[in-house]
């Protein structure tokens, strides 16, 4: 940890950063499902899709900055590279053989409900902490979480 005259107690700074360290590496991963579904997505649905993945990412890319940001405003160290990003995920595995547009879609859906529930949680224990900052932040996450599932769902009803 490093000094910081931020009064929550250490312990409880310490148990916020633990927290916010694996929403940001399951962040990260969910940042390169969308690249990766936006590489190589295909079908009828490709342009538009093509570019929902792009943006999504993108706007994943400033929730993860903010995380990080948080972290290290309650004097920790935000956990960013490959190797931390792949043990603490919480996200299911993208599989490299989608293309398909549904499948695509399926995957990306998945892995935006499962983050989506994890911080609903969090709220909670950050709430138990008594840390205001970081339920804030939770909230505006789950809040974006849900608005890009319903986007990426009403692809998918759209099949149907």
């Amino acid at each position: 940890m490093h000094h910081t005259k931020n009064d929550i107690p250490l312990e409880k700074r310490s148990a916020a950063i633990s927290l916010l360290n694996s929403y940001l590496a399951s962040f990260l991963d969910l940042i390169l499902q969308f690249r990766q579904a936006h590489w190589n997505v295909k079908g009828p649905q490709f342009i538009s899709l093509h570019k929902l993945f792009e943006s999504i990412a993108d706007e994943l890319v400033e929730a993860s900055d903010t995380i990080a940001e948080r972290i290290t405003a309650l004097g920790g160290t935000a956990e960013g590279t490959i190797s931390v990003i792949a043990v603490k995920t919480i996200l299911p595995s993208y599989s490299l053989t989608i293309y398909q547009g549904k499948e695509s879609l399926e995957a990306l859906s998945n892995s935006l409900s499962v983050l989506g529930k994890s911080i609903r949680k969090g709220i909670v224990q950050t709430e138990d902490l008594e840390d205001a900052g970081t339920t804030d932040l939770l909230t505006g996450l789950s809040r974006d979480l849900d608005k890009k599932l319903w986007l990426i769902e009403a692809h998918l009803q759209s099949d149907k």
